[in-house]
């Protein structure tokens, strides 16, 4: 149904994709693999004739025999949400966060003329009813949605009508193990209810090895290697696909370094949030994030902290840094009080690694003035050389060069920004850090690389971590133990390899069950 022929495509005389050649079968999943730059996403957006400017394309895309890169742009319009479906990664910056998501749904219908308003919605609420949001209101707007039901909106919006090739561009990334099952298991369902296509971009093997028909493997522009994906994962002709394959269950080699001193102690916190409003001055009753959570940080240990979305993580970090209240327990960490009012010197002690460091960086700043800004947590923040110093010399030890003060974010790739939010947390010399989604948003060779060198820092640096993730291969990985955590409450709690090789509890089993595994018949 779609045949790809020697599809090259250069950004501004820049090459981007060097003879790209592929089919699709109808009713086919066909996985396409690799890392960030190797040009899925841009042999994708060929396809939705979506380029940006600047970009030309040479070879064809053709379907059923017609090369959509000769189309003019009316032409592709009527092809776009008719013939030719596509699932972005991120569904809030899909959606328009000012229409509801029945008008949002509906939108293609109108478009391509598939009948009247009410007719159009009468089909949008079906098809988000098919999508598993039969619960969830036409007029409900995206920010009062999940990330995974955000997903679902975009997914619905895409199959509103019936298109022959649905592509989906890291449609799981930044989703819980369960959210992503049940994300995968819908296009797998549409795949063959549907009688449509399907084109899955990623990064993650385990994903596509239990989802595709068929794989290609993508790098630097150029496919190294295609098959049936048992063939594939199975023989690993190429030395990229053996690289992908091996970074994805990489474990870094790591020393017990976990002490009896507790460091961090935390005992029944309680934070809860203000009800809905109900009317003009009441409100609901309180809801509790964070239920009687209690543990403990040992000096030198690696302690994960898992659980889905909504379960109460981040707002336990918040707890933890300082940032929010808590209604009800204690939170000590170095033997003193934890809250908002803690002093700098305490603060200065606990630093945080964020998911995304391009987020949590000033664009406008260079490297030696982002890398420096905790020194203001200090009684006597240093000066002049010494700061310069201080900076070149928590750069080397995330493994980057001090030549790198003087450039901005922007210059580096999400590894190397990911490394430069680790040198700042190391600025102060920590004795915590807390890594909250660290590396979830990262390739897979590059999450090994940065588990490499938190594992090394941890044992040169006698580091404790809280290790925040939603990735239970990462955690499994890197922590020496694991708490998992539901609707606020810590359900289960051991040495990280007895709950994963044994889960006691029924969510923790649900989690690992959940997973997507890399196997090989």
């Amino acid at each position: 149904m779609i045949e790809i022929d020697r599809l090259s495509l250069a950004i501004h005389d820049t090459p981007i994709l060097r003879d790209v050649s592929l089919q699709i079968q109808e009713g086919e999943i066909f996985g396409l693999v690799g890392e960030s730059g190797s040009g899925k996403s841009m042999t994708a957006l060929a396809l939705m004739q979506l380029l940006p400017h600047g970009a030309e394309a040479e070879g064809s895309a053709r379907l059923d025999g017609t090369d959509l890169l000769t189309k003019t742009e009316a032409e592709m319009c009527a092809l776009r949400g008719n013939d030719l479906g596509m699932i972005f990664q991120e569904p809030m910056t899909a959606l328009n966060p000012v229409q509801t998501i029945g008008d949002q749904v509906s939108e293609t219908l109108m478009i391509h003329g598939a009948g009247t308003k009410p007719e159009a919605q009468a089909i949008a609420r079906d098809r988000l009813n098919r999508v598993g949001l039969s619960h969830i209101g036409m007029e409900s707007y995206p920010h009062e949605l999940s990330g995974g039901q955000r997903q679902r909106v975009c997914i619905a919006a895409a199959i509103a009508l019936h298109p022959r090739l649905l592509i989906a561009d890291e449609p799981t990334t930044a989703l819980d193990v369960t959210t992503q099952a049940q994300i995968l298991d819908l296009l797998k369902g549409l795949v063959a209810e549907e009688n449509m296509s399907l084109l899955l971009i990623t990064h993650d093997l385990a994903v596509v090895a239990d989802m595709a028909d068929r794989i290609a493997v993508m790098q630097t522009g150029e496919i190294v290697e295609q098959g049936a994906s048992q063939t594939v994962l199975r023989e690993q002709r190429h030395p990229y696909t053996q690289a992908l394959f091996e970074a994805s269950s990489h474990q870094p080699d790591r020393e017990d370094h976990a002490e009896k001193e507790p460091l961090l102690q935390v005992q029944n916190v309680i934070r809860t949030y203000p009800g809905r409003r109900e009317g003009l001055f009441q409100r609901g009753d309180p809801v509790r994030a964070v239920d009687g959570v209690s543990f403990e940080l040992h000096s030198g240990e690696s302690l994960g902290l898992v659980g889905e979305s909504g379960c109460g993580k981040s707002t336990l970090t918040r707890a933890i840094l300082g940032l929010d209240p808590i209604q009800g327990g204690e939170i000590k960490a170095f033997g003193q009080p934890v809250g908002p009012d803690m002093p700098n010197a305490l603060r200065s002690g606990i630093q945080v690694v964020f998911q995304d460091p391009y987020g949590s960086f000033n664009p406008r700043w260079r490297v030696e003035h982002l890398v420096a800004e905790p020194f203001h947590l200090m009684p006597t923040p240093p000066m002049g050389d010494e700061r310069r110093d201080r900076v070149a010399e928590a750069l080397k030890a995330v493994q980057l060069s001090p030549d790198d003060m003087q450039k901005f974010p922007h210059e580096f790739s999400g590894g190397q920004r990911q490394r430069i939010a680790i040198a700042r947390a190391l600025i102060t010399h920590p004795d915590i850090i807390v890594l909250d989604e660290a590396v979830s948003a990262l390739d897979v060779s590059v999450r090994a690389r940065i588990l490499d060198l938190l594992a090394d820092l941890q044992t040169r640096m006698k580091l404790s971590y809280l290790f925040i993730s939603h990735d239970l291969t990462v955690v499994h990985a890197i922590t020496d133990r694991v708490l998992v955590m539901q609707a606020g409450k810590i359900v289960e709690t051991g040495d990280t390899e007895t709950v994963f090789t044994a889960p006691q509890h029924p969510y923790t089993q649900t989690l690992l069950a959940a997973a997507p595994k890399l196997e090989v018949a």
